[in-house]
């Protein structure tokens, strides 16, 4: 899915759905365009004293933005760690949910921005479609401070996580090789 395949549904929408879903756009081009012309070994190297790497940045904020979908369709149950006492979790646990910020070996820069894109254009059309004004119960999690999000603040948190990574991902890959994002 090409850059302007992922934008088309944007450029339909008007008013506000509009605006917010062209912020969205435009931060996932920015965290996409970090990428460019990088190996798969580049994609998985640590530049900073981070473990974040721009292919695991990628990757997170895919899986963040298909669960926070998934949210807006089928409410609190459609996370898969509601309700978990993480206090009472094992090691293992972490280390699988820390794969998610790693590009691993078996895996491809170019997989992972094709699993981005396809969950992208999903997440434009639901988006798209959706009433901004639902309000649905947050999963239980120790780092929400409210009890429930409208389907607007939910694309408002997506807007936010995306371009928050974007942001890291720009400074790994100036330290990388030199190349910025902007500039």
């Amino acid at each position: 899915m090409t850059e302007s395949t992922m934008a088309t549904v944007t450029t339909e929408l008007t008013g506000e759905r509009g605006d917010l879903l062209h912020s969205l756009t435009n931060a996932r081009h920015f965290l996409r365009f970090t990428a460019r012309d990088l190996t798969d070994d580049q994609a998985r190297t640590r530049t900073t004293v981070s473990e974040l790497t721009i292919g695991g940045l990628i990757k997170h904020v895919s899986a963040a933005e298909l669960n926070w979908r998934e949210f807006v369709l089928r409410g609190r149950a459609a996370m898969p760690w509601d309700g978990i006492d993480f206090e009472s979790l094992p090691a293992e646990a972490f280390e699988d949910w820390a794969g998610e910020f790693r590009l691993l070996p078996e895996e491809t820069l170019a997989g992972v921005l094709d699993r981005y894109a396809e969950i992208a254009a999903r997440t434009d059309e639901v988006l798209a479609e959706t009433d901004l004004d639902l309000v649905q119960e947050l999963p239980q999690a120790p780092w929400f401070t409210d009890t429930e999000w409208s389907n607007r603040r939910v694309l408002l948190h997506i807007i936010a996580e995306t371009a928050q990574h974007a942001g890291h991902a720009d400074i790994i890959r100036e330290s990388l090789d030199g190349a910025k994002s902007m500039g």
